[in-house]
């Protein structure tokens, strides 16, 4: 795909919209300077990006996460933003940005976070310039390249004197990669903000492809099962007296979640650490097990751990039903028990979010970047909007500067969906204030 603005190009992509029967409109004059403003800013907007992924913001760094809000708390004041910081102490992380524009149109949240999952023990801590279009670092495309479209788009709007009258309200949490406890209090006021807004916006990569967005993503929870069992020596397993032990009875409740539940749409849970011996030492928070144990001795204790990934709450309470039920129904002289911990909600498709996806859809042909759809929600992971899409009337996430290698040293952004999202921002934000 190609991210180029001439106007022979953008002529006749309004003349093959036509000649499809698909709704195209030429952009307002309004709007043709927006895409000005925001092409005129693209060089220094990727200068400040560079800035940003050299300072490391790995969630647990408190220092490098309000080095980032720093950097860019000057940048919202500038644009006649009310900028805050939240400490973090309280949920034990360093804290949100919190950005707010009073105006009198409908209120706009817009959703970041300053963080990376790049620790600084991590040998990954760079910018580099890989060629023309491409550049490698942490938090280039998850998610500080979203940081920088957003402010390059809140510029342009400021610079063409549309921000005036606008409400919109930015929140850059800080641990959106390891979300600090209790959730309730880590995201008391990214509820409070959504609460008072009409429209949420995520500035996340979404599935790295310009010509989607999020009107949907899977939540998720944790679940640990305890597994307690006979101990004997091996010769007699499965006996009256002594049972099948620990081991089998957690493979018996791994493979009955198999069995049961997996098949159902857009349900996934899977178990990523298992262990089972004589002796068991295991920490949760580490996710470390260390295990001691002898082939002729029935194991007595057992643990596994997993993700349970879910649209909606309706699913994720019912599917922990179910696999209660499941653990419940214990092999002879074993029992176990199943704990759950909370994480990500689940951001369900509605009609609202369809809505503002149509609206954000018609930007990008008008604007002469084509068709813009729905990804599937198993290509996206949880992100800070699922926490906020239930109290707001419409929301979409996936906005960002977009790249690929998330959470990995491979982690790039394409810088040619630089203006392709950025010019999509600007747009979106003018026609939802005089809609």
């Amino acid at each position: 795909m190609r991210f180029v603005h001439s106007g022979l190009l953008l002529g006749l992509l309004l003349a093959l919209g036509s000649l499809a029967g698909t709704a195209v409109a030429a952009p307002s004059a309004a709007e043709r300077a927006l895409v000005q403003r925001v092409q005129a800013q693209e060089a220094g907007s990727i200068a400040f990006l560079e800035e940003i992924v050299n300072v490391n913001s790995g969630t647990m760094n408190f220092a490098g996460v309000r080095r980032v809000a720093d950097l860019l708390r000057p940048r919202f004041e500038a644009l006649g933003f009310k900028v805050r910081w939240e400490d973090g102490t309280a949920f034990g992380r360093a804290g949100h940005l919190i950005a707010e524009h009073p105006g009198r149109g409908r209120h706009v949240l817009l959703i970041g976070h300053l963080d990376t999952v790049f620790e600084p023990n991590h040998p990954f801590q760079r910018f580099e310039r890989i060629d023309a279009q491409t550049v490698r670092g942490p938090g280039t495309s998850d998610m500080k390249g979203g940081l920088v479209v957003a402010l390059a788009a809140l510029t342009a709007l400021k610079e063409t004197k549309a921000l005036d009258g606008m409400h919109i309200t930015m929140v850059m949490t800080g641990d959106e990669e390891d979300s600090g406890r209790p959730l309730a209090l880590a995201r008391a006021s990214l509820v409070a903000a959504a609460k008072a807004a009409d429209v949420a916006i995520g500035l996340e990569n979404g599935a790295d492809d310009p010509k989607t967005a999020l009107t949907a993503r899977r939540g998720y929870t944790g679940w640990q099962i305890d597994v307690k069992a006979r101990s004997a020596h091996s010769s007699q397993i499965f006996s009256d007296e002594v049972g099948a032990g620990a081991i089998y009875e957690l493979a018996r409740i791994l493979h009955t979640f198999y069995q049961e539940l997996h098949g159902e749409e857009l349900l996934t849970f899977n178990p990523g650490l298992i262990a089972g011996s004589t002796q068991l030492n295991f920490d949760p928070k580490l996710g470390r097990a260390e295990t001691f144990g002898k082939d002729n001795i029935v194991a007595p204790v057992a643990v596994a751990t997993g993700d349970l990934r879910t649209i909606s709450t309706e699913q994720l309470e019912r599917t922990k039903e179910r696999m209660r039920k499941i653990v419940a129904a214990s092999l002879p002289h074993a029992s176990a028990t199943i704990a759950f911990s909370d994480g990500y909600p689940g951001m369900p498709p509605t009609e609202g979010n369809r809505k503002l996806l149509s609206m954000y859809d018609s930007v990008s042909r008008d604007l002469g970047f084509g068709p813009v759809t729905a990804v599937d929600p198993r290509r996206a992971g949880a992100a800070d909007i699922s926490y906020v899409a239930g109290e707001v009337e419409m929301a979409i996430d996936g906005v960002g500067l977009l790249g690929r290698g998330n959470h990995t040293p491979d982690e790039v952004a394409d810088l040619r969906t630089f203006q392709t999202q950025t010019q999509r921002l600007a747009v979106l934000l003018l026609r939802l204030n005089k809609n």
